[in-house]
């Protein structure tokens, strides 16, 4: 049985959206800006930061691993 969420699963508590893939894009705009000037090298520190980061945050080893693993099929 798989414990990893891949259908679209964002929100903010207390906020309700018109349409379903509006938090999508806010994380898509958020994470663009972040990464927004920074070159090459400090953009993918960012991106290693910031999976581990969320990593530490799941802190399910069994829903990572299968993050992992889904991650290495879509290369």
């Amino acid at each position: 049985m798989s414990t990893l969420i891949t259908r679209p699963n964002f929100g903010e508590p207390g906020r309700r959206d018109r349409h379903a893939f509006s938090p999508g894009d806010d994380f898509y705009e958020s994470l663009i800006e972040t990464h927004r000037d920074l070159d090459d090298e400090r953009s993918q520190m960012l991106n290693a930061r910031l999976v581990l980061l969320l990593a530490n945050h799941i802190g399910d080893l069994r829903v990572l691993r299968e993050a992992l693993a889904a991650a290495r099929q879509g290369v």
